[in-house]
């Protein structure tokens, strides 16, 4: 896997990704940026997010459950010190289907979080205390 950035002025950078794609990152105003686009550690929680809604999504629809929508919540909280480190992060995903099963709800979100997410179990690793949660809403 590889990935590109480059600078683009003040506190802007373009990354690109391996596979051709590209997303704008910009810094706030009170550092030099535009607000153009995310922060790189808004980033890497949205890579955060992004890889365990994919893993759940995938166990559900292995699990054969009739999925209609699937939206995670992230909560985040950063060290005040520098590096302004990620040290907790909350999960919250609400799946929305027809008929889901509570039981395999849970075992999607617990599987991506204890052997699937290689974003969550590595910032886990790096001692970030990552909890999840979720919630069944009906179609």
């Amino acid at each position: 896997m590889k990935a590109t950035i480059d600078w683009t002025g003040d506190a802007s950078f373009r990354a690109t990704s391996g596979s051709g794609h590209a997303i704008q990152m910009d810094g706030p105003p009170g550092h030099g940026g535009k607000d153009l686009g995310p922060r790189p550690m808004e980033m890497i929680l949205m890579g955060l997010g992004g890889c365990s809604s994919f893993d759940v999504m995938s166990i559900l629809q292995k699990s054969r459950q009739e999925v209609t929508a699937c939206h995670a919540e992230l909560d985040a909280e950063r060290a005040d010190s520098v590096p302004a480190v990620f040290t907790r992060i909350h999960l919250h995903f609400v799946v929305t289907g027809n008929n889901l099963k509570e039981n395999l709800v849970k075992r999607a979100v617990s599987l991506s979080a204890e052997k699937y997410c290689s974003a969550s179990i590595m910032l886990e690793k790096a001692g970030v205390k990552i909890t999840h949660s979720h919630e069944i809403r009906e179609a």
